[in-house]
């Protein structure tokens, strides 16, 4: 996590660009001591969109078929993976 007063970002905007798309992480910014802003590169922010989407999609099938019954036990799902990616 990286943590930055506002006047930075007013007078090196180059330098907290740069950073965010070096370490691709956000950048907090404060002013006057309180957090106020998070700033990001546009590639980890759609790289974060894209995780969240897919955990909503995997939420939602999840959901699914627990309402329909469709669930395993910790052995059976053991077993499961073990025939997919095996021991």
């Amino acid at each position: 996590m990286y943590i930055k007063p506002s006047t930075v970002l007013r007078n090196s905007y180059g330098a907290i660009s740069a950073l965010a798309h070096e370490k691709e992480e956000p950048i907090y910014i404060t002013n006057k001591g309180e957090g106020d802003l998070v700033i990001m590169s546009i590639e980890a922010y759609e790289r974060r969109e894209e995780i969240l989407r897919l955990r909503a999609r995997l939420e939602m099938a999840e959901t699914e078929q627990i309402a329909g019954g469709r669930t395993y036990s910790l052995a059976e799902s053991k077993e499961q993976l073990d025939k997919i990616y095996g021991e």
